[in-house]
Order: C-alpha cells, then sequence, then structure tokens
C-alpha cells in the first residue's frame, strides 16, 4: 500500500525535508493546502506535487489521501489535526504540537478514538547518535547516568525568521522551537521523564515583542539525573553537543543537535576514549519509514502523540518558569 499525502502548509521543512523523505520511503505526495492560491500552485509546481487547495476542507476530505503533515504556525496545528482526524486521515504534526496541553492532549485523544497514527515530528531521535547513546546507556556502558549537557544554541537564518521572532501568538521564541527538541531527545536517549524545570530566558536583539531568543536552564528527572541546556537563535560560531556523565562514563556527543546525519560520540571511562560506530542516516527518511510501517500495522512511529505533550509540557514549564523566576514541576496530564 502506497500512503497518500496532503500537506497542510506550503512550507520550507517539507520542501527541504519532509516531501523527498516520503517519496524515498515509498510515500506519494499527492495534493498541499496553502491560503495563497498562487503561492500553493508555485510551491507544487516547484515540488512536482500534483494538487493545491486553498481550503483545510478540500484537503481533508480529498478521497485520495490517506495521511497529513501538518507543518504551519503552531496556532494553527490543533483544529487542522482534528479536522484531517474526522476526516479518517493519518497526521504527522510539527512541533510543538499546539500552544496549550489542554489542545495537544485534544488532538492526541482524538486520534486515538479514530483509530487513526498521530505521530509528532521529532526528528533528533532519530539520529544515529542519538540511538547509539540511548543504547550505551540501556546496556550500563556509563553506569548509572547523574547529569546531561545540551548545547543547542545555533543561528537562525533569514529564511526561517520571521514569525518565530516576532510572533507571539503564533508560538514564536526559542523555547517553543528548540527546547521542546531538548526535552524530547533527553526523553529518549535517558529513557526518563523530567519532573522540574528552571530557567532563565535571554532577549540578544533578534526576538521582538518581548519573545526570548535564548534560554538557559536545567531540567531535572525522576530519576534524578540533571540536565542543562543552551538553546538560542543568536549563537553564530558555536557547534551544537550532547552529553551523558554516569558513575563509569561519559557520553560526549558534537555536531549533533542538527537536521543533518552528522556528528561523532565518544564514550569516555576508566580504560580510555573510544568512538562509538555510527550507521547514519535521513532523519526524516527514518521517522516517515516508521510512520508508514505504522499506517500499515507494521510498528509503532518515531515520535508519538504523547511524546509530543511531554516535550510541550516540559517547553511549557520553562517558559513559566523564565517568567517567574522560580522551578516549576513538569505535568502532562497523561497520568503521569
Amino acid at each position: 500500500m502506497t500512503v497518500r499525502w496532503g500537506l497542510i502548509g506550503a512550507s520550507t521543512i517539507a520542501s527541504e525535508w519532509v516531501i523527498d523523505a516520503i517519496r524515498a520511503t515509498g510515500g506519494e505526495v499527492v495534493s498541499v493546502m496553502s491560503s495563497s492560491a498562487e503561492r500553493g500552485e508555485t510551491y507544487a509546481k516547484e515540488n512536482r506535487i500534483p494538487r493545491s487547495v486553498t481550503t483545510l476542507d478540500a484537503l481533508v476530505n480529498d478521497a485520495e489521501t490517506d495521511a497529513v503533515y501538518i507543518s504551519t504556525t503552531n496556532e494553527l496545528h490543533r483544529d487542522q489535526a482534528i479536522a484531517a482526524i474526522k476526516a479518517g486521515k493519518h497526521v504527522l504534526c510539527e512541533k510543538p504540537l499546539a500552544l496549550s496541553l489542554e489542545d495537544a492532549r485534544a488532538m492526541v485523544e482524538a486520534a486515538r478514538a479514530a483509530g487513526v497514527v498521530f505521530a509528532t515530528n521529532h526528528h533528533l531521535r532519530n539520529a544515529a547518535s542519538h540511538r547509539a547513546m540511548r543504547d550505551a546507556i540501556a546496556a550500563g556502558r556509563i553506569g548509572k547516568p547523574l547529569s546531561a549537557r545540551v548545547f543547542h544554541a545555533v543561528y537562525l537564518p533569514p529564511h526561517l525568521q520571521g514569525w518565530r521572532l516576532d510572533r507571539p501568538q503564533a508560538g514564536g521564541g526559542v523555547i517553543l522551537d528548540i527546547t521542546v527538541h531538548d526535552a524530547d531527545t533527553l526523553r529518549f536517549v535517558l529513557n526518563d521523564d523530567p519532573v522540574e524545570a528552571v530557567a532563565f530566558g535571554q532577549s540578544g536583539g533578534m526576538g521582538k515583542q518581548g519573545l526570548e531568543d535564548a534560554v538557559m536552564g536545567v531540567l531535572r528527572f525522576k530519576s534524578g539525573v540533571l540536565a542543562q541546556f543552551h538553546d538560542g537563535f543568536t549563537t553564530q560560531f558555536a557547534e551544537t553537543g550532547f552529553e551523558v556523565h554516569g558513575t563509569e562514563g561519559s557520553l560526549i556527543a558534537r555536531n549533533v543537535m542538527t537536521q543533518k546525519p552528522v556528528g561523532s560520540v565518544i564514550l569516555r571511562n576508566a580504560e580510555g576514549e573510544q568512538v562509538l560506530p555510527l550507521e547514519q542516516r535521513n532523519l526524516y527518511e527514518a521517522a516517515l519509514e516508521a510512520f508508514h510501517n505504522a499506517v500499515k500495522g507494521k510498528g509503532a512511529v518515531s515520535a508519538s502523540g504523547a511524546d509530543g505533550v511531554w516535550s510541550l509540557a516540559t517547553a511549557l514549564a520553562v517558559a513559566q518558569s523564565v517568567k517567574s523566576g522560580s522551578a516549576v514541576q513538569i505535568r502532562t496530564g497523561l497520568g503521569e
């Protein structure tokens, strides 16, 4: 069975990454929705998509569409996802799932009730580096994990700036754009859930309307692990990284908080240093292969709706801590 896709949003991430990943894993893109007919037609032509439409109803009620990919601005996700679910479509939604936990949970519950596949597009958990780290920790190669550090301060390129820097009502700002990724990647690698956040925000000149363009903070996990994170839109010359330190060793990864299948992981312990072998693969292709298999009843998605709720809950707790100056408990409402 070929999974036929409709794109809700004529987005950059779809054209740069997701369309190719759909096609590389046996899917087909049959339509795209844009509120601008001219933009939609141009986008469809440039990306070899047969149809463009201007309304949500036209896309989700297309009998020739099996699944939708949602990559519009964040405040639109809930209504678009629920409309697609009601139409019987499987859904892959960009992060964050929504702007509130109530909305995110409603999306997940609607998909569960309808019996359709619902996934969050958290691509970083598909990186070979993070999977190797998760496997090493599970195998006891660093002993008991005690702490972690994530360096995810980057420079937001001009073609991606726009609403991320000046539209708080759309979920702009670095926390809902990048910290959600840290939260999901930490949960995945550590196989653990965060329970508390404390953070400080910064406005370094790019963010407008009071939006933070950088944030630093600490998450505390159920196991007691403490994880530092530094996220930013303003950092032009740093590298990204991910470290986990345990009682018997450390895992040190560099250039791994990225969309590209690159980076390295070193295991350092009493015996010295060892470079872990990585089977690098396109992160989005891994996600779409898992999604297509889930639609066919042959496995689970890479990142579920519940995973998306967890990352949103963490990011919202970080944002609340920035505003209040206090530590904030992380609760998803999923029964944890």
